[in-house]
């Protein structure tokens, strides 16, 4: 296994999860964004919707509210119609755009990237996200026509409606799934990671019979992700042993991803969960025909897993490609090791809250007990580094590089694996190895480490 080759290659604009950029700059300035609703509009046109009407929803950040505006401005002068639908995790806008009646829907998010950081996504009136095919449409309406487009007038123009009931509908949707939980009595500390989480997270554990403790639910626009939520796991496991309680839950900044701890501190990441929830599923005949997981999850979920006679399918990272998978594969659950999950009978996209609610319902069904998970999971040894690269696109293309990674291969030969890709969303290239015999792991980390700045010194 070497580098991680995608349909993403062909994208310009958009990366693995929407357009991204640093806020009021490039692609996240206002003039782009509303280019960005008008060609959406269009797209959607194209596909036979007359007067699209699309529910638009928004992380926590100091810019959401200006690109709500520019993204709602494109929209509605190219004649599409909008309902704002505020502040909701990104799963809420799928929720609403499936069960609401729209044709299709927007978020303003940029996840788990620092706040000066936005990004808007497109969702289908499923819920679903776009596909790559679609997203370069959309690119190339926004390149061609975005300018040029006609301007309806009169009553032509999209009207902007309010939609802010879908958040408490969907957090009753979860709140009534959660009820499945028998046993509620166990304390919980809860990171909201001072994003979209905070508007629903309490309205769901406002019934749980054990002690919650909320925290990082009070955004200000400039902390979401801010020490805190799944990209900074400390916060929440030293919280959850300070205060003596049985499990952590931590989201990220819009809520698509969820990672806990058990009353040790010690992280239940992506691939645990995972674990739990497809032999859950696989004991009531819901899993389909197995489970979807993409090339960064750990061997260790494929071996334990086979005790239990589920087959695990690899992909590439993404949750999209995640989806093609599950639907290629009739398979009714996947996700990520960094707890980005899809149950396709609960949710059509990523969702933190429902597949935090799921792994409880799990738990509680196959009487495990989270304390005792980490131990059972005996995974690899694995190790990620993330490399700055301006251009990598370049790096990823050198032929010096090519002959490192196959060298990393022979020298792992039987004993492990290792992945090269560069970030969908950061101007990264990550190096991910994985071996039982932590020095050769950490040997071809360095040799990696090492290829790939010896090119970048070259090429300077």
């Amino acid at each position: 296994m070497g580098t991680e080759e995608g349909a993403a290659k062909t994208r310009r604009m958009f990366g693995t999860d929407g357009v991204r950029d640093v806020a009021n700059m490039g692609m996240m300035t206002p003039e782009a964004v509303l280019r960005l609703g008008r060609a959406y509009v269009m797209f959607l046109e194209d596909l036979g919707y007359k007067r699209p009407h699309i529910a638009v929803g928004r992380d926590t950040r100091i810019s959401g509210a200006m690109l709500e505006s520019a993204l709602s401005a494109g929209i509605t002068s190219a004649g599409g119609d909008v309902s704002l639908l505020g502040v909701i995790p990104t799963p809420g806008v799928s929720f609403a755009a499936l069960h609401g009646g729209f044709d299709g829907g927007a978020v303003i998010s940029a996840s788990h990237n620092p706040a000066e950081y936005n990004g808007v996504k497109f969702l289908d009136r499923n819920g679903f996200k776009l596909t790559d095919d679609d997203e370069i449409r959309i690119e190339k309406i926004f390149e061609e026509a975005g300018h040029s487009a006609k301007h309806p007038t009169h009553g032509a123009v999209g009207r902007i409606f309010d939609g802010s009931h879908f958040a408490r509908e969907y957090a009753g949707a979860l709140t009534a799934l959660l009820e499945r939980v028998k046993k509620k009595d166990c304390s919980l500390v809860i990171d909201a990671a001072n994003g979209a989480a905070f508007s629903v997270v309490q309205q769901l554990f406002e019934k749980w019979d054990g002690e919650v403790s909320f925290l990082a639910k009070d955004p200000d626009g400039m902390n979401i992700n801010s020490g805190v939520g799944v990209t900074h796991m400390d916060y929440i496991c030293e919280e959850t042993v300070k205060r003596g309680a049985s499990i952590g839950i931590a989201y990220d900044g819009d809520t698509d991803r969820v990672l806990m701890c058990d009353f040790k501190g010690r992280v239940i990441d992506g691939d645990i969960m995972l674990w739990v929830i497809a032999r859950w599923l696989a004991a009531r005949g819901a899993l389909g025909s197995g489970l979807v997981a993409t090339v960064m999850s750990n061997m260790a979920l494929e071996d334990l897993l086979a005790k239990d006679n589920i087959k695990v399918f690899r992909c590439n990272v993404g949750d999209r490609y995640v989806l093609d998978v599950m639907r290629k594969e009739s398979c009714r659950l996947g996700g990520e090791q960094s707890g980005h999950i899809i149950a396709l009978d609960y949710a059509n996209t990523g969702d933190g809250l429902c597949s935090g609610v799921l792994f409880l319902i799990a738990m509680d069904e196959l009487g495990e007990d989270i304390s005792s998970l980490i131990d059972k999971f005996d995974r690899y040894p694995q190790v990620l580094r993330n490399m700055r690269i301006r251009d990598k696109s370049k790096i990823m293309g050198s032929p010096k590089l090519a002959e490192a990674v196959a060298e990393a291969q022979s020298m792992l030969s039987g004993k492990g694996r290792m992945l090269l890709r560069p970030s969908g969303t950061e101007p990264l290239v990550r190096i991910f190895v994985e071996s039982r015999d932590t020095d050769l792991m950490n040997k071809t980390a360095d040799m990696l480490e090492k290829r790939i700045s010896e090119i970048i010194s070259s090429e300077v």
